[in-house]
């Protein structure tokens, strides 16, 4: 895949869309058939995570952004229960509209795991800060707006984060963080990590983690399943 777009190759805003959002737009995979599935979901088991994959704003068919397909196919041939669906409001990404959503639609509960992207992992705390969830993985996230209109109006930022809140109802914390990334600082995700005590996985090479494959994802999501299940 080609390097991901850096935050000069966006236009802050453009018909209302954040850089992140038009980056996500740009990111698209060729298009999957018309019968693909978007979720498995075998016989529940009260040891047996399921896991939820919410996309960044602007990934538009979620099958076809970054690696979030690829996510979803990998996991799925592993015998897991997943769940990828494309989010409502999908530009803006608002709180109120994307939390319910994950919580009625996307049922994410106690045996959940999060992973969630960009502006997915600012919803997953958000979330998190009221639900209780088996885990949150994030990915490129940050605690501001830096100062983008579209990213104010999703309304994740507009008020202080509670981390001793998402702590108490989140048995396991990760985060993965790249201090290429284009669009989030460094000095952003440190601040999600020092609020969490998230488990780091630190790159200097990966950007917003916008490639068709994430290898490493995979493989901690994977261990988090085995663990669960022999709890």
């Amino acid at each position: 895949m080609a390097a991901s777009p850096t935050h000069q190759d966006y236009p802050t805003m453009q018909r209302g869309r954040s850089a992140r959002a038009l980056a996500l737009l740009s990111a698209r995979r060729p298009r999957l058939a018309a019968n693909t599935i978007t979720r498995v979901v075998p016989m529940a088991s009260c040891n047996k995570v399921r896991f939820v994959i919410v996309p960044g704003n602007g990934a538009g068919d979620v099958h076809r952004a970054n690696w979030y397909g690829w996510l979803f196919r990998k996991l799925c041939d592993a015998g897991m229960e997943c769940c990828l669906e494309n989010m409502p409001d999908p530009i803006t990404a608002r709180e109120s509209v994307w939390l319910p959503f994950m919580e009625k639609e996307l049922r994410c509960d106690e045996n959940t795991v999060i992973v969630g992207h960009s502006s997915g992992a600012e919803a997953a705390m958000r979330y998190a800060e009221s639900h209780k969830v088996y885990s949150i993985v994030l990915v490129s996230a940050c605690v501001t707006d830096l100062g983008d209109p579209n990213e104010a109006a999703s309304g994740y930022y507009n008020r202080p984060w509670d981390w001793e809140s998402i702590k108490g109802n989140v048995k396991v914390i990760a985060q993965f963080g790249s201090t290429d990334d284009s669009f989030i600082p460094w000095s952003e995700q440190q601040q999600v990590v020092e609020g969490l005590s998230s488990k780091l996985f630190e790159f200097s090479d990966k950007g917003h983690f916008m490639n068709s494959q994430f290898p490493q994802l995979l493989k901690y999501l994977l261990s988090l399943a085995e663990k669960k299940s022999d709890s």
